[in-house]
């Protein structure tokens, strides 16, 4: 299948034709959240990024698998196996079992992607259902030579594997620099390398989520998690890696290095990464105190926060900035894209109320054919929004009368929102009182229609007056009156 899209891969640093393994299958994996505290916006954008690619390849006629993990044990609280399992601290904190952290942890999770209108991905796996593959995984790396146990924990030994793989070829990073800049191994001198790390951890006695393997009892380590599952469900080689470009130096090189080491094959053909958050210029951390969770974004309730935003207006903010880029948050650009969606809900609304004409000003494939070319360049949904815009603008002529669009090209614009906005984007209109609040207006402008008759012309008035206050528009036509919001 021959869609014309090109990709940037992270792996050659370029742009490629995309060309599945398996046309037209396409098998997809993406890092999924540690479920140990509540989904972070970076995790949401990333989430929300792979739903866009994951909606337009199903656009474009593939049969996608889309694997998205729930790492629910095993992540230690430094990348380099340092620290207490971020589970189990967690627990202690809030004394629940470590299971109860989880369970609550991912019902959040799912509840914020559902209000985000992200589809379900094809499989969501989780590293404790996992435990088996895991294992196997590691004894063929042992059996490779690439790891070694050593009291009952086993490490993956980077300087052998380094000897017959690129080790940095994800990141092109320099081995001498990487080595200058892990510290000593301390404690750790279990370890033959400095960057040697954990395939396998063994349990200490206080441990509570621990697995019997054939290096005593234990849990794994959180790169071979990934590696095992995304090679269970998607096979030792597919098309499609993602997750947050926070995870290239480290979780995605080692998953690299562990495929290899077991499979001696490159587990991916294209690595995808999406860019970080910042607010007010300033990078989004916990530590600097200007991060805010899903929910505090949605009440308003930060102290950065001039007000909430809506899930959609979030999305559509997201949606205005390519995935690769940086992306901004303040209440400035919040605010635009929230204006930017209303208005683009709104003419959307109109599109039902507009009269076909026997010939048309205006032309809807050419702006279909920019949109499709604009998703076939690394998914390039803000030259989509602008496109998109073009359309609201026609919306907007046509409802005021100056300008005419016939039956054709009139469907042709609903395909197109239908296409983009909402199956694409997976936007929809939040008005969840719509269908009341049309109904109040049809006895509203009911009402209105009795008094004109009745040449109560001040009752009239008094009705569309009060409906403009409120931010409701009325117009008149010879076909009736219609509304919109204003």
């Amino acid at each position: 299948m021959d869609t014309g899209l090109q990709l940037y891969n992270t792996l050659t640093r370029k742009k490629e034709i995309f060309e599945p393994l398996n046309a037209p299958h396409v098998g997809m994996y993406v890092c999924g959240p540690t479920v140990y505290s509540d989904v972070h916006l970076g995790n949401c954008r990333t989430f929300i990024s792979f739903d866009l690619i994951f909606r337009y390849l199903k656009y474009s006629g593939y049969k996608v698998r889309y694997v998205r993990n729930i790492t629910d044990a095993g992540h230690l609280e430094g990348d380099r196996d340092e620290g207490d399992d971020k589970f189990a601290k967690r627990a202690k904190l809030e004394q629940l079992e470590p299971m109860e952290i989880v369970q609550k942890y991912t019902l959040g999770f799912h509840d914020v992607l559902r209000m985000f209108n992200t589809l379900p991905p094809s499989i969501e796996p989780t590293a404790t259902g996992h435990i088996i593959e895991q294992i196997e995984m590691i004894k063929e790396i042992i059996s490779n030579g690439y790891a070694y146990e050593k009291n009952g924990t086993v490490y993956f030994d980077v300087e052998k594997y380094s000897k017959e793989y690129n080790y940095t070829i994800l990141t092109n990073r320099n081995m001498e620099d990487m080595l200058a800049n892990t510290r000593e191994l301390g404690g750790q001198d279990e370890k033959r390398g400095r960057l040697d790390f954990a395939l396998w951890i063994k349990a200490k006695p206080e441990t509570i989520m621990r697995w019997a393997s054939p290096w005593g009892e234990g849990f794994p380590g959180w790169h071979i998690e990934c590696s095992a599952m995304s090679a269970k469900y998607l096979g030792e080689e597919f098309d499609i890696h993602g997750g947050g470009m926070d995870l290239a130096a480290t979780h995605h090189t080692n998953e690299i290095a562990q495929s290899e080491a077991c499979n001696h094959k490159q587990p991916a053909k294209y690595w995808m990464h999406t860019n970080m958050l910042t607010v007010n210029g300033t990078r989004m951390s916990k530590t600097l105190g200007n991060g805010f969770l899903p929910e505090q974004l949605f009440k308003g309730e930060h102290v950065l926060l001039a007000k909430g935003f809506s899930p959609m207006t979030v999305k559509f903010f997201m949606l205005q900035a390519h995935y690769r880029s940086t992306l901004d948050f303040s209440n400035e650009a919040l605010d635009a894209s929230e204006k930017g969606f209303r208005r683009l809900m709104n003419a959307i609304s109109l599109m039902d109320k507009l009269s076909p004409s026997a010939s048309s000003d205006f032309q809807i494939g050419p702006i279909m054919d920019n949109c499709v070319k604009a998703m076939n360049d690394d998914f390039n949904s803000p030259v989509v929004i602008a496109e998109l815009f073009e359309a609201v603008r026609i919306i907007n002529t046509v409802y005021d009368g100056k300008g005419s669009i016939s039956a054709e090209e009139l469907d042709q614009l609903k395909k197109l929102m239908k296409d983009f906005v909402f199956d694409i984007f997976g936007l929809k209109d939040e008005d969840s009182s719509n269908i009341e609040l049309n109904s109040v207006l049809d006895m509203v402008i009911d009402l209105r229609k009795t008094a004109k008759e009745n040449k109560d012309y001040a009752t009239s008035d008094k009705i569309r007056l009060g409906l403009q206050s409120m931010g409701i528009q009325l117009k008149d036509s010879k076909e009736g009156t219609t509304w919109n919001k204003a």
